[in-house]
């Protein structure tokens, strides 16, 4: 009753308040006029503060008195699988030898491995498929997957025919297929990509599905040959080329090229008119080609269903600028000028194997040989200063080359497999002739001189 009047305690309780250490309320203002206020009204105003003041306190990391903890500060933990799968190649490296029409192919086998993480799981399926992956760079719609991802089931493994338990150790499941030899080699190329790739997959009862993918390397091999002659005609002129190259040509190192030029003379009644060579260089070019098809969503951009977008490209592989090393014979019928030189695809230059795919990408090389010759005119009186006639021409010619891999020893899987089970016959071979001996009685030896 006494802090009603407006008397002013003389004595302050020992007891800490729940409310210290927030302002408060002076009894002087409180009892001015003006500011007069009930005392339950003073109360309310004191809980308030207090309330705003404990919204106001953030809590702070020791570590760093600054930031604020979050829920991304927490890490994540990524779930454990059950079991892991492992694709384990047991067959050689895959060539196929000839070209894809005589191609007999070649094996694939290997292992799957499955180990378990835990006691005891239960696989519902286990599977894994050999797919043909072809990727193009130009698609006619680049976020569309279907449009630049054309996929080919090969092959399919069923390991399992029902639910089965394993427990924790390695299993393994055998698994074999013959690739045939008409399918495209493996190519990275700028227009598009070609792939092979084994994928497996282990479905269990309460946990996402196990995965794993193996790529694989597929190759081709073409056995060398006899050279392959060509010739060139050069109208209206008398000139006749005559190249010999190798029939096949690898990525690596270099390969012979030998050019005869003939009919470089011909005779009139002062004298003779000739060509000469000033200048030579050679050219090995890559090709890609790619035939990009839309989806069913976007066929109409194409133009209708099975068309589709041509798109090639040419790279660069090598070249050179030979100006001496070549024989001149103005003696001869009609003069001849033979040079051999050494071409090659350049270090460095990732070239690409030739391939032909039907989805539509093919890889082809080329060889371009580029001569320019001038004519003079050699009279029969002046053997030592032939006149120019001011004439020149270029004589441009172009060969296929077929770049392959080594082919090694070139032994097929048909060619160093065992002989089949109806080869073998079931007795050894009979006696054609059968007589009795006579003669004298053969000596009998003991068996322990035998060993």
């Amino acid at each position: 009753m006494r802090s009603v009047l407006g008397f002013r305690p003389t004595r302050r309780s020992n007891r800490t308040s729940s409310l210290e250490g927030y302002p408060k309320v002076e009894e002087d203002c409180a009892n001015h006029p003006q500011n007069k206020q009930p005392a339950g009204a003073a109360v309310m105003e004191l809980f308030h503060h207090a309330k705003d003041k404990r919204h106001s306190v953030e809590v702070r990391d020791s570590a760093s008195p600054t930031r604020k903890r979050t829920s991304k500060d927490s890490p994540r933990l990524a779930p454990v699988q059950p079991a892991t799968l492992e694709v384990g190649m047991e067959s050689p490296p895959i060539v196929f030898y000839g070209p894809p029409g005589q191609s007999t192919g070649a094996l694939l086998s290997g292992q799957l491995i499955l180990t378990p993480h835990e006691p005891e799981i239960s696989i519902k399926t286990l599977e894994m498929v050999l797919q043909a992956k072809v990727t193009t760079k130009r698609p006619v719609k680049h976020d569309c997957p279907e449009c630049v991802t054309k996929t080919t089931e090969l092959f399919r493994w069923k390991f399992l025919s029902e639910p089965t338990h394993f427990r924790r150790r390695k299993h393994h499941f055998p698994f074999s297929y013959l690739l045939p030899g008409h399918i495209p080699a493996t190519s990275h190329g700028f227009m598009g990509v070609v792939d092979y790739l084994l994928s497996a997959e282990a479905i269990t009862n309460f946990s996402e599905p196990v995965n794993v993918t193996r790529y694989l390397k597929v190759q081709r091999a073409l056995m060398p040959g006899l050279d392959k002659n060509s010739t060139r005609i050069f109208p209206p002129t008398n000139l006749v080329a005559s190249v010999i190259l190798p029939s096949v040509v690898y990525p690596m190192g270099e390969f012979p090229v030998q050019l005869r030029l003939a009919g470089v003379v011909t005779k009139s009644n002062d004298g003779q008119v000739r060509w000469r060579i000033r200048r030579m260089n050679w050219r090995v070019d890559e090709t890609s080609k790619m035939i990009s098809e839309a989806c069913k969503k976007h066929v109409a951009k194409v133009g209708g269903e099975g068309k589709g977008v041509l798109h090639e490209d040419t790279v660069d592989l090598g070249r050179d600028d030979i100006k001496r090393g070549w024989k001149t014979d103005f003696d001869t019928e009609g003069g001849l000028i033979e040079v051999e030189f050494n071409a090659g695809i350049r270090p460095g230059s990732s070239p690409l194997c030739d391939v032909e795919s039907p989805s539509g990408y093919s890889v082809h090389h080329n060889l371009s040989v580029e001569i320019i010759v001038a004519q003079e005119h050699q009279l029969y009186k002046c053997h030592k200063n032939p006149v120019p006639t001011g004439s020149a021409r270029v004589l441009r010619m172009q060969f296929k080359l077929v770049v392959t891999e080594r082919a090694g020893l070139g032994i097929s899987w048909d060619e160093e497999q065992p002989p089949m089970y109806e080869d073998v016959p079931d007795s050894p071979p009979g006696y054609a002739k059968m007589s009795d001996y006579e003669g004298e009685a053969l000596p009998e030896e003991p068996l322990e001189g035998l060993h």
